[in-house]
């Protein structure tokens, strides 16, 4: 009940600094936050005011009458009332307009379809999320990670990161938003890249990446290469750190270096099926050495 009751004086404005650090401490409270955001675009019904009154105050003089006195707080009773109204309201409105997730754990790929029977396939530690009742009007989709993508054709298909948007209408794309990495490749059609202040359109074999800010001036790929989604990850000057992040991701571990320059760039690549045969991928090129205990691996600077 108390619980209750600091939600109805939140939403009314009227809690204290006490009451609101209490409610931020509940686990619901992100929810009870989206409710309150998504209440505020919601055109409520319209009530004639004037005319509840009066009713309320037909039977107040009728229960007077009747021997029994009961008396309220017109004010506080409305705003409780509108209250509830909004939090109904709120929970309809979101319930209609929730978000499906759909995520990949280490060591993990997935295949999904989509409601217009675009497909996607998730690589490891990835994650989308997009709206069921609005996906034939926008075809919008949010990506965190890495997915492949089999577009329909139809209105356009949007992909949002937060380093960039990538647009079609209906094509095969590649696109990867890790920490401080964002790539798009494009494997048929035409492909809309809009990073920043600028658009970019990427044909059959381009490719737009950026790594820590910087955009790399490789801008083709082969498109005949394996990849990630025949369980090879492959990489063209790399950084070393995303190469090492691949791994952990791939074979669900940790990675830890010493004295390594974790800016050195890497070509070539490493197949999914076997651990050591992956390290030794990276390692024996770069002249590395590493030690795996458990999930632990430790990397440092080849001892002849």
């Amino acid at each position: 009940m108390e619980e209750n009751n600091d939600f109805l004086k939140w939403i009314n404005g009227e809690s204290s600094d006490k009451e609101l650090v209490r409610l931020k401490e509940k686990e619901n409270f992100k929810t009870l936050e989206k409710i309150a955001h998504y209440s505020s675009q919601i055109a409520t019904p319209k009530i004639d005011i004037a005319h509840a009154l009066k009713a309320l105050e037909v039977k107040k003089k009728k229960t007077v009458n009747s021997g029994k006195l009961i008396l309220f707080r017109t004010k506080r009773l409305y705003k409780y009332a509108a209250a509830v109204v909004l939090l109904f309201t709120s929970v309809y409105y979101l319930t209609l307009n929730s978000e499906t997730t759909l995520k990949t754990e280490f060591a993990q790929r997935q295949r999904f379809n989509l409601p217009d029977n675009s497909e996607v396939i998730l690589n490891a530690n990835s994650e989308i999320s997009y709206t069921k009742e609005d996906w034939n009007r926008t075809r919008n989709i949010s990506l965190n990670g890495e997915a492949y993508f089999k577009v329909q054709k139809g209105e356009k298909f949007t992909v949002q990161t937060t380093l960039g948007d990538i647009s079609v209408l209906g094509t095969q794309f590649n696109v990867k938003k890790r920490a401080h990495y964002f790539e798009v490749k494009t494997y048929e059609g035409l492909v809309r890249v809009h990073y920043k202040n600028t658009f970019i359109e990427l044909p059959k074999g381009a490719v737009f990446k950026v790594i820590n800010g910087v955009i790399d001036l490789n801008t083709t790929f082969n498109i005949q290469r394996k990849t990630w989604l025949q369980k090879e990850s492959n990489f063209k000057s790399t950084p070393l750190q995303f190469v090492l992040e691949e791994i952990e991701n791939q074979f669900d571990c940790t990675i830890e270096t010493k004295n390594i320059n974790l800016s050195t760039l890497y070509s070539g690549g490493f197949s999914h099926g076997d651990l050591n045969i992956a390290l030794q991928s990276v390692t024996i090129p770069l002249q590395l050495s590493y030690e795996i205990k458990g999930k632990k691996i430790t990397l440092y600077n080849y001892v002849r």
